[in-house]
């Protein structure tokens, strides 16, 4: 099934992510994670997609068991950067033939070891480049990715939501957030998108911070504002990993029984592949989210 269409069919749609596991680990261990979070009903499952392509087999491999053994809906993500069209014609025809209808369609990080002049001749430069070469050529549902505190490259949120106006009109059918602490950021972010028109469905994503160092790991990588709050909690509870977990929980359901109240079309988890944490905020919101279904 298009994930457009679940929300059409839903007033909140509920998924989770997951990441193939690290070059040197096995496999098998990503299906015990599915295999845990399969009897959460989640709408769907979204895979994401290593640096340059690193981990383009595996995502697929293991977006196609969660489709075609597990029957859920899968998102698998795609990276354009640095990719040829003959490259993403080669995985699109994968996908289709792996019964995938879903596409997380986003530009990609440069890998680690990455060097200026390394690129090769750019056939997409952005995500909604990607969007559009997928929806002119084929029949996927597309997803893009929003950052309510703007892209950590792009200094103005105003610039950033513009463009997420292109991606809608490059056929991009949803939008999912990057990860954020703050409510408020997210709702001075929607009041923009609005002013835009722009109207596909906006999931929020939301990590349930377990420790400290993936705090401080996750504002790295994407640039999200620690509220005082949940740095009180962090200092309070850093030395007890048992504590800080509780309280991570208790801090991610009381965030998003709060955008729920506030008529937010999705929850998009972020589940760093330890399904106990999601098991634990799904319990929590259970019954919340079927009264709102």
């Amino acid at each position: 099934m298009y994930i457009s269409e679940l929300f059409k069919q839903k007033n909140v749609v509920v998924s989770f992510e997951i990441f193939p596991p690290k070059q040197t680990s096995s496999i098998d261990t990503i299906y015990e994670t599915i295999d845990a979070l399969a009897p959460l009903r989640p709408d769907y499952i979204s895979v994401t997609y290593g640096a340059g392509g690193s981990t383009s087999k595996t995502t697929l491999e293991i977006a196609s068991i969660i489709k075609n053994k597990y029957r859920i809906n899968a998102l698998a993500h795609l990276t354009c950067y640095n990719s040829s069209r003959e490259d993403i014609d080669k995985i699109l025809s994968d996908l289709q033939k792996a019964n995938i209808a879903n596409i997380l369609a986003l530009r990609g990080d440069r890998p680690q070891n990455w060097k200026p002049g390394e690129e090769k001749q750019a056939d997409f430069r952005y995500a909604a480049d990607l969007a559009r070469y997928i929806s002119s050529r084929y029949d996927f549902c597309l997803g893009g990715a929003c950052y309510p505190e703007g892209h950590p490259e792009c200094s103005d949120l105003d610039k950033d939501v513009e463009n997420l106006k292109r991606k809608e009109e490059s056929g991009v059918d949803f939008l999912i957030t990057q990860l954020f602490f703050d409510n408020e950021k997210y709702y001075r972010f929607k009041e923009k998108v609005d002013r835009l028109n722009i109207r596909i469905p906006i999931q929020v994503g939301i990590m349930p911070i377990t420790n400290r160092k993936q705090v401080e790991r996750m504002i790295e990588l994407s640039n999200a504002t620690i509220p005082s709050k949940l740095i009180r909690i962090l200092d309070k509870f850093e030395h007890n990993q048992q504590a800080i977990r509780d309280a991570g929980i208790a801090y991610a359901t009381e965030q998003i029984i709060e955008l729920l109240s506030n008529d937010v079309r999705g929850i998009h988890i972020y589940t760093m592949n330890k399904p106990q944490v999601a098991k634990d905020l799904v319990r929590n919101l259970d019954s919340l989210i079927y009264a709102l279904n």
